[in-house]
């Protein structure tokens, strides 16, 4: 493992991945864009280092020895660093491993071969999402309110607990009431990817996720399914 701290507003990624050659790779493309890097090779050592440098982000690869991937991101999303930004990495790009890895709040999910442009791409897009405003603005819709200080939602004053993706799902849903958005136009808009990259039905998962967790009711807005085109959000009557 090597650490690097990161030194005024340069944020510092944490690429997690047992394969040398991978993270080598991985580190030459986030430090040409701008970022600094520290490494870990496996699940526990990666615990380690964001309990001790606070990384601003993590690219978390899968199959790890000691930890694998998924504990790593499941003691995360359970610790005091919950809201840590995570991009998981995998060599498998089925359905299920994507549903499971995005249900445990990952943030994003490449599947290998990937290309280093495209991960420092994914990088970028994740923390300007998930950087705080300058200013803290609260959009409210019927009974739900929306937070972009504290990226925090809340349904009849009672919080919601939504990933990282959800909320910017949500969050531009609401900010384009009554438009209808395909799932190509929402993974550009809202997860910087293409279907060449990232299948549709990540939007599919997410959007059924996000209805579970804002239940309905008359004073609530609604995700409608647009049949054959996509979705749109509709404010409370």
């Amino acid at each position: 493992m090597s650490a690097v701290e990161a030194t005024g507003t340069v944020p510092l990624v944490l690429v997690v991945d047992d394969d040398e050659n991978t993270r080598v790779v991985v580190r030459w493309q986030l430090e040409a864009a701008g970022y600094a890097v520290c490494e870990a090779s496996d699940g526990p050592t990666a615990l380690q280092v964001i309990d001790t440098h606070a990384p601003d982000l993590m690219v978390l690869d899968l199959t790890l020895p000691g930890l694998g991937g998924l504990d790593v991101l499941r003691q995360l999303r359970s610790g005091d660093h919950a809201d840590r930004p995570v991009i998981v990495l995998s060599g498998r790009g089925g359905e299920t491993d994507r549903i499971v890895g995005l249900d445990l709040g990952a943030d994003d999910y490449l599947v290998k071969p990937f290309s280093p442009g495209e991960l420092a791409a994914r990088v970028r897009s994740v923390l300007r999402r998930t950087a705080p405003p300058e200013r803290n603005v609260r959009l409210t819709v019927g009974a739900l309110a929306a937070d972009l200080g504290s990226r925090t939602v809340t349904v009849h004053d009672h919080d919601v607990a939504l990933t990282a993706r959800e909320y910017d799902l949500l969050l531009f849903l609401l900010q384009h009431p009554r438009q209808v958005f395909s799932r190509e136009q929402l993974l550009d808009r809202v997860w910087n990817s293409r279907t060449e990259w990232q299948g549709d039905a990540t939007v599919t998962e997410h959007v059924h996720r996000l209805r579970n967790k804002l239940g309905d009711g008359d004073d609530l807005p609604v995700i409608k399914t647009v049949r054959g085109v996509g979705y749109l959000l509709a404010p409370p009557q």
